[in-house]
């Protein structure tokens, strides 16, 4: 079992427009609605792959039901910690031309009560786990370090642990044990004090992370695939898609698909080539954070993996 604590469930809009123009009325021709949040991207994507899975994260009144359904049609066992207010929505609004703009909602301010039942929850879960991910904002309320003192409270468990954060919460976790750190090219240049424009800048990044203490740091480049160092060599995953219908949540599929890999006991390499092609087979579809495992397994095929020795 997989494990995905995804506290910052989330209403994923996603509004097709002609073109956006600031500043002018914006008319929609198409909208649809999902429950989303980073985790629960990773979860749905990790249960599309075959592994059992399951998701702590929030829930409200208005929304219990649709995300119960859902994840239960998509095969995740939801551990919700609903909450008086009203989970976050999340805007994706993408252009004729393709062109993706997102406007995340900051979400509720949890008080500590709901906060501590998040936590108890996801330590409920942790006797029947395999593998941890760590996934997504955290909810307004909790400290940056909230991750970081998961990932080292989980250590002596001799779990392995996979991040996906930003901020000062990526940070922290960084130099905290976890197992693999995935930030994607913005979040490595925010860590690193430097751009990160190329293969090479991405390979000086996650060996920098590695010396940190993370045992396989990964940089997600976006069409140009992702890098990952093992301690020994850094590997470069990749795959040339002909048209990418919504991209949203692509770097959520791709963590998705790493820990589903390690989980059946593959190679960290091979863990990015089967992230690259989840990361790939979202992109291909309009539903956010969601792939179909028959195009992952047609897609894992045409990744090329390299040994990078920039």
């Amino acid at each position: 079992m997989i494990t995905v604590a995804g506290f910052n469930t989330a209403i994923d809009r996603l509004y097709t427009l002609d073109a956006l123009e600031p500043g002018a009325v914006q008319r929609a021709a198409n909208v649809q609605a999902y429950p989303g949040g980073k985790g629960l991207h990773v979860a749905q994507t990790i249960a599309a792959l075959g592994e059992p899975v399951q998701l702590v994260g929030l829930t409200d009144v208005f929304h219990r039901n649709l995300i119960a359904r859902r994840m239960s049609e998509r095969g995740v066992l939801f551990h919700g910690v609903e909450i008086a207010g009203e989970l976050r929505h999340c805007l994706a609004l993408r252009e004729r031309d393709g062109r993706m703009t997102e406007v995340l909602d900051p979400g509720p301010l949890l008080p500590p009560r709901a906060q501590q039942q998040l936590l108890d929850t996801l330590w409920r879960c942790v006797e029947d786990t395999d593998a941890m991910v760590l996934s997504g904002s955290l909810p307004r309320g909790f400290e940056a370090d909230t991750y970081a003192a998961l990932l080292r409270q989980i250590a002596p468990r001799g779990l392995p642990c996979l991040v996906d954060a930003s901020g000062e919460a990526l940070r922290l976790a960084a130099d905290a044990g976890a197992f693999l750190l995935k930030p994607n090219r913005d979040e490595a240049a925010q860590l690193a004090g430097r751009a990160v424009d190329t293969v090479e800048d991405a390979a000086v990044v996650a060996r920098a992370l590695h010396a940190r203490g993370v045992a396989f740091p990964v940089i997600t480049l976006g069409a140009r695939g992702a890098l990952g160092f093992d301690g020994a060599d850094c590997w470069h995953a990749s795959l040339a898609i002909a048209h990418s219908a919504n991209a949203v949540g692509s770097g959520d599929c791709f963590l998705a698909g790493a820990a589903v890999a390690l989980r059946r006991g593959g190679e960290p390499a091979q863990a990015l080539r089967l992230g690259v092609a989840c990361g790939a087979a979202n992109a291909l579809h309009e539903e956010t954070g969601y792939v179909q495992r028959a195009q992952v397994d047609a897609l894992l095929a045409e990744v090329r993996l390299v040994r990078f020795d920039g």
